[in-house]
C-alpha cells in the first residue's frame, strides 16, 4: 500500500511539473525519499538533561528501539554556582545521535522525524556568526542570581511577574540569568544589542546547531520553554517588552517562539534532511508522553529534581499555594494548553549526594538495599534545600539539614531519610495542586529514574493515599517530544493513537496506618521549617 501511494505521488508530480523530467535531481530527490524509504520508518528524540544527552529512537507504538547516552562535566565554580559546558553537551549530543542509529543499524532516511526535549531555565548566550557561547551556561540550579531577586522583589515584591509569567521571583529561572551575564561577561551587552549576541535554552542551543549553526541555524524556542524564562505573557505567547524593560534585556537577542509540534525545519549532519518539527521542555514532555491530556490529568517526574505537572486545559489557573502557572504544550495551530507545576529542586541529585560527596554508597541503586537495612527512618529527616526551596514554599534563603539525629541514628537511616525526602516533597506538592485545582486525583502516574525505587514508590504511595501507576515506558519524556515531532509530520493521526500506546508496568497501593503517616508528615513539616532563613 505504502509503495502504490509513493508511485501515486511521483507520478502526479511528473505530470503537473512544468519542467517535465529535466529536473533530474528534483526527480532523483523524489525517488531516494518515496521508493528508496523502508516500510518502517522511526521517530527520534533528542533528551538534554541535567546530567546527560541521550538520543532515543521509537517505533509507531511508543517502543524504545535504540538509545545512545552520555554524561556532561557538572561545574561548581564555588558554592551555589552551577554550569555546564555547552559545547561539550553539543559535541555529546552528536555523538548519541550516531551511537543509537548505529547501535539498531539505521540512518537518517529511516527517521521520519526528530524532537527535542530539554532540561528547563538552563540558560546559554552565544555569538550567532561564531558559534561560541560567551561563558559556560547557567543552569536551573544556579543561585547567584540571588540578591537581583532581593532586590526585585524590594521593589515590587515577590509576584510582581506573576500576573503576565504565572512565576514568582526566583532564581530558578531563565531572565535573571540572562541579566547576570549581560552585566558580568566583557562586551556581551555591546553584541546583545546589536544582535549578535543570542539567547537560548538548552532546546535552542540544540536546534540551532541542529539546523546548520552559524550557516542559517534556526533560532526558535516553543511555549513551554518560552514560559520558563519569566520573560513570556501567557495570554498572549509573546515576549513581554515591559519585563524586558525592567530588567534590561534586549529583545533582539531572543529567539522566536513556536509551538510545540511543528516542522521548524531540517537537520543537517548526522541527521541530514530529517524535519525538525517537536519542542517541549523536559517535564511538560513528560507530561504529554503520559497522555495526560485531559484537565485534572497529572504526572510526577522522578529525575535530578521532581516535577508535578496537572493539566488544566485551555484555562490560565493561578496559583495561591505555591505553585507555578506555565504552559503545557500547543501542538501545531491548535489552542495552548495550560498546567499546574510544582517544582522540586533537589530529588536524585541527593541520591548522587550520598554517593559522591559523603561515600555512603557506591553506586545509585545501592540507596535502596542501604534503606532497607533498616525498618525505618529512625527519627532522622533530610531537608535537601541545596538550591533553597522551591514549591511550595519558595524560600532562597533556605539551606539543607539534616534533623533528629541521636546516637542510635547509622548511614542506612540517612539512606531511607533521603528516599523519603523525595516522597514528602511530592505530597506537599500535591496538596497545594489540590487546594489550587479543586481536583483530587484519583492515582498518580509516574516517571523518571527514581521510579525503579520500590521502596521509595511504595513509601509515595502510602503518604498521598492513592495508587501510585509506573506506565510500561518510563522513558516519557523522551517519548513526549517524539510525540510532537511525529504528530507534526503525520507519523500519529491524534492524540488517540497517542493514548492506545500508554499501557501500566506497575501500581503500588496505599498501606500504611493513618497514625504512623501522620506522626511521619508532622515531623517532616517541622524539619522544613527549621531550614528557613540559613542564608542571610
Amino acid at each position: 500500500m505504502f509503495l502504490e501511494e509513493a508511485w501515486f505521488f511521483l507520478l502526479t508530480i511528473l505530470t503537473s511539473y512544468p519542467y517535465k523530467l529535466s529536473r533530474f535531481n528534483d526527480i532523483l530527490y523524489l525517488y531516494k525519499s518515496f521508493i528508496q524509504k523502508p516500510l518502517i520508518m522511526y521517530i527520534g528524540s533528542i533528551d538534554q538533561g541535567t546530567t546527560s544527552t541521550r538520543f532515543i529512537i521509537f517505533d509507531k507504538q511508543g517502543n524504545q528501539i535504540s538509545i545512545g547516552q552520555k554524561e556532561h562535566k557538572q561545574i561548581y565554580p564555588q558554592a551555589g554556582w552551577v554550569e555546564h559546558d555547552t559545547n561539550e553537551i553539543w559535541r555529546n549530543t552528536q555523538e548519541v545521535i550516531g551511537l543509537a542509529l548505529g547501535k539498531a543499524n539505521l540512518s537518517s532516511t529511516d527517521i521520519a522525524a526528530v524532537g527535542i526535549t530539554n532540561q528547563r531555565e538552563t540558560t546559554v548566550v552565544w555569538n550567532r556568526y561564531t558559534g561560541q557561547p560567551y561563558y559556560n551556561a547557567l543552569v536551573w540550579q544556579d543561585t547567584r542570581v540571588g540578591n537581583m531577586v532581593a532586590e526585585l522583589t524590594k521593589d515590587g515584591g515577590a509576584d510582581r511577574f506573576r500576573d503576565k509569567t504565572g512565576l514568582p521571583l526566583a532564581t530558578y529561572f531563565s531572565g535573571l540569568k540572562i541579566k547576570w551575564l549581560l552585566e558580568n561577561v566583557e562586551g556581551l551587552r555591546e553584541d546583545a544589542e546589536i544582535g549578535n549576541a543570542i539567547f537560548g535554552n538548552m532546546d535552542t542551543f540544540i536546534i540551532w546547531n541542529l539546523t546548520g549553526g552559524t550557516d542559517g541555524g534556526i533560532h526558535i524556542t516553543d511555549v513551554t520553554n518560552a514560559s520558563r524564562t519569566q520573560l513570556m505573557d501567557l495570554k498572549t505567547l509573546a515576549w513581554d517588552d515591559e519585563i524586558l524593560a525592567t530588567l534590561n534585556i534586549p529583545k533582539a537577542m531572543l529567539p522566536t517562539i513556536k509551538s510545540s509540534s511543528e516542522i521548524y525545519g531540517e537537520a543537517r549532519g548526522v541527521l541530514a534532511g530529517v524535519p525538525v518539527a517537536g519542542d517541549l521542555g523536559d517535564q511538560q514532555a513528560a507530561l504529554v508522553g503520559q497522555t495526560c491530556f485531559a484537565p485534572g490529568e497529572a504526572k510526577n517526574t522522578y529525575g535530578t529534581g521532581c516535577f508535578m505537572l496537572m493539566n488544566t486545559g485551555t484555562k490560565i489557573t493561578p496559583s495561591n499555594y505555591g505553585l507555578l502557572t506555565t504552559v503545557a504544550y500547543q501542538f501545531g495551530n491548535q489552542p495552548v494548553n495550560y498546567a499546574l507545576e510544582g517544582s522540586v529542586a533537589i530529588a536524585g541529585s541527593l541520591i548522587q549526594w550520598l554517593r559522591d560527596n559523603l561515600g555512603i554508597i557506591k553506586k545509585s541503586a545501592d540507596v535502596e538495599t542501604l534503606a532497607n537495612t533498616v525498618e525505618d527512618n529512625g527519627g532522622c529527616y533530610v531537608v535537601p534545600a541545596f538550591s533553597g526551596l522551591y514549591a511550595p514554599y519558595w524560600k532562597a534563603d533556605a539551606r539543607g539539614i539534616i534533623v533528629g539525629l541521636t546516637s542510635y541514628v547509622n548511614k542506612a537511616h540517612i539512606a531511607r531519610a533521603a528516599l523519603e525526602a523525595t516522597a514528602f516533597q511530592t505530597l506537599e506538592v500535591l496538596e497545594a495542586m489540590g487546594k489550587d485545582s479543586g481536583i483530587q486525583i484519583s492515582s498518580l502516574r509516574v516517571d523518571g529514574g527514581m521510579v525503579v525505587n520500590q521502596t521509595l514508590m511504595q513509601f509515595q504511595a502510602d503518604l498521598v493515599k492513592v495508587p501510585v501507576v509506573c506506565p510500561a515506558m518510563i522513558e516519557t519524556t523522551a517519548l513526549g517530544a517524539a510525540y510532537a515531532a511525529g504528530l507534526a509530520v503525520g507519523y500519529w493521526t491524534d492524540l488517540d493513537d497517542l493514548k492506545q500506546n500508554w499501557g501500566i508496568a506497575h501500581t503500588w497501593k496505599p498501606t500504611m496506618e493513618e497514625s504512623k503517616r501522620e506522626k511521619l508528615i508532622h515531623y517532616w513539616k517541622k524539619a522544613v521549617a527549621r531550614s528557613f532563613d540559613w542564608e542571610e
